[in-house]
């Protein structure tokens, strides 16, 4: 261990050390309010406020309410506490701009979940605004401690051999069963709206956009016409985001603007859009706008069937000439299969992008019409209702299926490896989080020394020893 190492575990002992000669369980002003350290990690105190901020978030995305999740809430609080003081010695941080667009996204998901800026500003009993204060330095901990965790499972890998082992490893009677997996293509076609039809919806986003230039309040009009869920509560306003979170004709657009510059309408996937850019920072964007989606019409539903059925037909009769892979990539207007010559992925093994997906994670109608398929049948077009609640029609195409069974090393090796390395990555957290436990001061409050979940966190005393 190097001396720049050691001093810094010291100076983080002592100054625990001297957190501890105060009884952890005292009041703390804070502002107008008393707070109570629960907890010290080192240098680092965590406060009975940091919990209740967690435990809110937690009510808030529609838990229901469970006091014993404040337990866990502390042992997440202590986990990252013991990664973040690591990453300090390790000089790994996060820039402050990727820490606004996280709590800005947060902020985002909350609102929507508790039905608007008004009603979670009442029930977190503060503004959006102080909440943000309240959030941002725990955010950071949060991100520099994510970074801090994938340091050390980084350069993990495991050999065939490391996967036989692992395999051989478990018991004949404990082995994973496989659900039934199909191989699935399909073929959509989307009801698109023609020029006139669309027009009807560029022309209300452009006299919206001329009301906003003639001086009427762009949040007010964002609240009430806007049709994009998530900002339409907040006045339009996306927060900061990079080049990475928009599509590429919204990010061409806000990125090519000035601050307090107004954009022409232009269209998306989602619909008609214009934008304002209210600030530049660096490679990030803040940006409101308003969005107006189209309403597919039957018309387009007709003609997206007529459609299908001609590609059908076609494939069917020449079916040596067109195989499904090429007409999907040439028909298919679903961006996510028809570069992947139309075959779904299973979205639960999104790194190996395995084609193979067990029948109960498939959506039930496909799974209801792959059930009476043979293995390379083509069926004929059907109407399907998607979550969002569009409508298209898709031609599905049933590839391979693999029967339910127990694992097998020929037949199962990638899901094995993955199981070998999720295995391997636990067993070398957990060993490092032994190790810097011993080396660390750490005391937790009475009342939470006896939570099962904490107990790795603290000996029959409440205290670590102090190794210096």
């Amino acid at each position: 261990m190097n001396k720049l190492f050691l001093s810094l575990i010291a100076s983080i002992t002592l100054s625990a050390a001297s957190y501890a000669q105060e009884d952890t369980t005292k009041a703390v002003k804070t502002g107008k309010t008393l707070d109570k350290i629960v907890a010290v990690v080192g240098n680092s105190p965590i406060l009975l406020s940091d919990i209740e901020l967690s435990y809110a978030n937690f009510l808030v995305q529609g838990n229901q309410p469970d006091p014993a999740v404040k337990s866990r809430i502390l042992q997440t609080l202590l986990t990252q506490k013991l990664l973040a003081q690591q990453a300090a010695i390790d000089s790994i941080d996060v820039k402050d701009d990727e820490v606004d667009a996280n709590v800005d996204r947060r902020m985002r998901e909350m609102m929507q979940r508790a039905g608007g800026q008004d009603k979670l500003e009442a029930f977190l009993g503060r503004t959006v605004i102080q909440y943000k204060d309240e959030i941002r330095p725990d955010l950071r901990e949060q991100m520099v401690a994510q970074k801090m965790q994938q340091k050390i499972t980084e350069k993990l890998n495991v050999t065939p051999q490391e996967v036989r082992n692992y395999f051989n490893a478990i018991p004949k009677d404990s082995l994973p069963s496989f659900n039934k997996e199909v191989e699935v293509g399909e073929i959509v076609f989307q009801p698109k709206l023609n020029k006139e039809e669309k027009g009807v919806y560029r022309a209300k986003a452009e006299d919206l956009r001329q009301r906003v230039k003639k001086g009427e309040d762009f949040a007010t009009l964002a609240r009430l016409y806007s049709q994009d869920p998530g900002s339409a509560p907040e006045g339009g306003d996306l927060g900061f985001a990079d080049r990475t979170i928009f599509v590429k004709e919204f990010t061409a657009t806000a990125f090519r603007l000035k601050a307090g510059e107004l954009s022409p309408v232009f269209e998306t996937d989602f619909g008609f859009h214009f934008l304002q850019v209210i600030e530049r920072r660096g490679e990030q964007v803040h940006v409101r706008h308003i969005l107006i989606s189209p309403v597919i019409t039957q018309a387009s539903l007709d003609r997206a069937r007529v459609k299908a059925d001609s590609i059908y037909q076609l494939m069917t009769a020449h079916r040596k000439d067109l195989d499904f892979s090429a007409a999907a990539s040439y028909y298919s207007d679903e961006k996510d299969t028809k570069y992947n010559g139309g075959m779904l992925l299973n979205s639960e093994d999104v790194q190996s992008r395995s084609t193979y997906i067990p029948t109960d994670k498939l959506d039930p109608k496909v799974a209801l019409m792959v059930d009476t398929m043979k293995t390379g049948e083509i069926a004929r077009p059907e109407l399907f209702t998607g979550a969002d609640g569009k409508k298209s029609y898709k031609i599905l195409y049933l590839k391979s299926v693999i029967n339910a069974h127990k694992a097998s090393l020929d037949q199962d090796f990638a899901k094995l490896k993955e199981y070998a390395l999720a295995d391997k990555t636990n067993k070398t957290v957990s060993k490092w989080f032994d190790k810097r436990r011993k080396e660390t001061f750490i005391k937790l409050a009475p009342e939470y020394q006896g939570f099962a979940v904490l107990q790795k966190w603290t000996n029959a005393s409440g205290e670590n020893p102090v190794r210096r």
